[in-house]
């Protein structure tokens, strides 16, 4: 498993190699909940995703990612929030 470094911020956006996969992540906090985006290899294949604490952030195997991308709360089953990013709630790849 593969822990994705994350920021303490409201909004991020970055990019990351995962399994020879180029991914540009945009994370961003609404009131409703933390928030999801994935371009894989130049293409849009999640947008607006809602984060939950152990489910896959990539729902379809047909959009082409390889691998498990969601997020963990180290100290229970909370979803995350932007101001736990990176020590709370992380991002794993798997």
């Amino acid at each position: 498993m593969q822990v994705i470094p994350l920021s303490t911020v409201p909004s991020q956006d970055f990019t990351v190699q995962l399994n020879g996969q180029t991914c540009s992540i945009n994370l961003y906090q609404k009131s409703t909940g933390l928030f999801f985006d994935l371009n894989l290899n130049g293409v849009q294949i999640v947008t607006a995703m809602l984060c939950l604490h152990g489910v896959s952030l990539v729902q379809q195997t047909y959009l082409g990612f390889v691998g498990i991308l969601m997020f963990i709360d180290t100290e229970g089953v909370e979803d995350p929030f932007y101001t736990g990013l990176g020590a709370r709630f992380i991002l794993t790849y798997a």
